[in-house]
């Protein structure tokens, strides 16, 4: 796999030819994952900000931080909206199936208490929080929250997600003198955040103390 990798990344072509390419890939591999959970966005936004701070112009990551941001919401406001046509449909849409299938009821339960306490603010967070950005989707939805209220929350919960997992892939680029070093760190460790609250409750339901 790491061979793989570094021979990708050695391969590349030039930086112009690069960001011709790149910026419209990372877009629609952001956006669809944004709606279909099939693509590791952050995996992928790490990567490409470790392959942009590599490269000469400064510039190049602040494209990679808007490109990711930019789709990241783009993805959000058009699975809300197609969350919402379910929600006022007497007999729903698969779109809102899908949404509900992976929202698991005590994380959906979670969303709803936190979203009647603290309202829209809650979206801020609710990327940054290995699969939460769903949960607190449905939550909205199941509230009748106007589209327009949902993207007033959803405009800097994406800002902050590009930031952070941006960040991530700035500090394995600059631990590690071959981009394609960089990108391993990156990705093993947006792997490892993404993956640790599910192991973590996984082993917390096995070995938890049993009730009395």
């Amino acid at each position: 796999m790491i061979q793989e990798i570094q021979q990708v990344v050695r391969e590349l072509p030039t930086e112009s030819a690069q960001q011709a390419v790149g910026y419209p890939t990372l877009f629609a591999l952001v956006a669809l994952g944004s709606l279909v959970p099939v693509v590791p966005t952050g995996a992928l936004v790490s990567s490409a900000a470790v392959v942009a701070f590599h490269q000469t112009s400064p510039l190049t990551l602040l494209f990679v931080f808007l490109t990711a941001s930019t789709a990241a919401f783009l993805g959000d406001v058009c699975l809300y909206w197609l969350g919402q046509r379910g929600v006022r449909s007497k007999n729903g849409s698969k779109w809102l199936e899908a949404i509900t299938r992976r929202a698991a009821p005590e994380r959906l339960a979670q969303a709803q208490e936190k979203l009647a306490e603290h309202g829209g603010t809650v979206l801020v967070l609710s990327r940054l929080v290995p699969a939460g950005r769903i949960p607190v989707m449905l939550a909205c939805l199941l509230g009748r929250m106007p589209l327009r209220q949902f993207v007033r929350g959803d405009v800097p919960a994406c800002l902050a997600w590009a930031a952070t997992y941006q960040l991530i892939g700035i500090l394995g680029g600059s631990l590690f003198p071959e981009p394609w070093q960089g990108v391993v760190a990156a990705v093993a460790l947006t792997l490892l955040i993404s993956g640790a609250p599910a192991v973590w409750r996984r082993l917390r339901s096995r070995f938890g103390p049993e009730p009395s």
